[in-house]
């Protein structure tokens, strides 16, 4: 491997961004300056002294800056008053990000994050913001596959295409857009902000012609109206909301695999990314269904890996590897990635009557506490009597969530391979290589020892950690793990059996 030792910059481009984006982070304090100069009458002088001090900062980091690459490791150097180095092993590299705005696009630039699968503390991260964009991608392959990424020689050139595209989102998925839901925090967000807006600048909309006859028409019409209308509303603004963040994050959406044995992902209309995962940290795949994503028969599809970061969703994860999609595709995809005998289309052993009357007990036993709760209060509090007959929707609401939950409930070891299915409001099926379990837990509540069942959970050093088998008979749990990993668990089946 040819060993970069020398010490180097940023893109010297990077002297135009890096203003501008202390300038975008220090807004707030730049308004302040104007107001405190506009209370002493020197607005001018106040706001071009914060600004040159907001810009120099900015073109202190690129000075500050430096970066060096050798065959054991990545250093970053930073500062100025305080000096930082920051030193990755590469044999601890995980995974390398390659992300570009707007504002790095315009100027052939690309961010690189260098992960190492802990959850790092956001200042002693890895990141080089930003390299040219053909340096990004070279540092990337350089990083991840062990050799060098220089240009290719004639030779090089003239041989076969190093990837293969496995997956593409083509513009008629955009379809299953609303159905995510993502856009209900965005819809929720705004509506806070444009409220405190209006209400810190004394505003009254009500005086407004138009918004004056709707209030006017709402003032006359009856509940069931009103609360149809704001439901309408509602639906209508997140299914927008959700649609454009559908197509601002997997636009140009491309899954690919390279014969040296990395997945690719690339994909964001504003902000494009670029993800990698290695294959030998792939220890299986899962196949995720929201409720309202699977009653459009749509899916995404995720990996199951060592070395990426979780729990920020599935939309921002780097463990995406295919976004809400027709089921089959998901499957599909999910299929190539584990190999050609795929444990995602296999048939599951169900958990049995008494883990489904489990799933009854529980849903429809709170949604009557729920409804009962209501009685009372409309007996003693005044509570308005539509709103205990209202709650009434709640038990067949309940029971249909029993039934899902119950129906979803499978498991079975296929080949070496794990697989777990459960959930109703996201039902998952998960498939884990067996090589990837590093030990059993088994826990027993009460009510779970009184019905003889058992909740198995395979940890694991990728995705979340765990993969739960919800209330399977003890005896099949243990049958299941021993199965799995022979030997682990011969003491156990031995006391059971005695």
């Amino acid at each position: 491997m040819t060993e970069r030792t020398e010490w180097r910059r940023l893109s010297g481009r990077m002297l135009v961004i890096h203003p501008i984006q202390e300038l975008l982070r220090a807004w707030p304090v730049l308004i302040g300056l104007v107001f405190a100069g506009t209370a002493g009458g020197q607005s001018s002088w106040w706001s071009l002294g914060g600004a040159i001090a907001v810009v120099g900062a900015g073109m202190l980091r690129w000075f500050t800056t430096t970066y060096r690459v050798s065959a054991e490791q990545v250093q970053v150097r930073r500062g100025l008053l305080r000096r930082r180095l920051l030193t990755v092993p590469r044999d601890r590299i995980r995974t390398v990000d390659v992300t570009a705005n707007l504002l790095h696009r315009s100027l052939g630039l690309a961010k690189v994050e260098v992960g190492t699968g802990r959850t790092d503390r956001k200042d002693d991260a890895v990141k080089l913001d930003a390299l040219h964009v053909d340096e990004a991608t070279r540092l990337r392959a350089e990083l991840l596959h062990r050799t060098p990424a220089r240009r290719e020689t004639a030779r090089e050139e003239t041989a076969a295409p190093s990837e293969v595209l496995l997956a593409a989102v083509p513009a008629a998925w955009v379809r299953y857009g609303p159905f995510t839901l993502t856009g209900l925090v965005t819809v929720g967000v705004i509506a806070g902000v444009a409220g405190r807006a209006v209400n810190e600048a004394h505003l009254d909309p009500g005086r407004l012609g138009p918004v004056s006859t709707l209030l006017e028409r709402w003032e006359h019409a009856g509940l069931p109206a009103e609360i149809a209308a704001l439901v309408a509303v509602l639906v209508v603004a997140v299914a927008v909301a959700s649609t454009l963040g559908y197509v601002l994050a997997f636009y140009g959406f491309r899954l690919t695999r390279n014969t040296l044995g990395t997945l690719h992902v690339t994909r964001g209309l504003i902000t494009t990314r670029s993800i990698t995962i290695e294959e030998r940290r792939l220890h299986g795949v899962e196949i995720s269904e929201p409720l309202l994503l699977r009653a459009v028969r749509g899916a995404r599809c995720l990996a199951i890996t060592t070395g990426l970061r979780v729990g920020r969703g599935a939309e921002r994860g780097g463990s995406l590897l295919l976004p809400p999609a027709p089921r089959a595709e998901a499957v599909r995809v999910g299929a190539l990635v584990l190999g050609p005998t795929s444990p995602l289309t296999a048939p599951l052993t169900g958990h049995g009557r008494r883990a489904a009357r489990r799933r009854y007990t529980r849903a429809v036993g709170l949604a009557a506490l729920v409804v009962a709760a209501c009685l009372v209060l409309s007996w003693t509090a005044g509570l308005p009597a539509w709103a205990w007959r209202l709650s009434l929707v709640l038990l067949p609401v309940a029971a249909f969530l029993a039934w899902d939950r119950a129906r979803s409930l499978g498991h079975a070891l296929i080949e070496a391979t794990l697989v777990s299915r459960r959930g109703t409001l996201v039902r998952r099926r998960s498939a884990l290589a067996c090589e990837g379990v590093i030990g059993w837990n088994l826990r027993r509540s009460f009510f779970q020892r009184r019905a003889g069942l058992a909740t198995l959970v395979a940890t694991t050093a990728a995705g979340r950690q765990r993969i739960d088998v919800q209330d399977v008979p003890l005896g099949e749990a243990l049958r299941l793990a021993d199965e799995a990993l022979p030997g682990l668990l011969t003491p156990f089946l031995d006391s059971t059996d005695s």
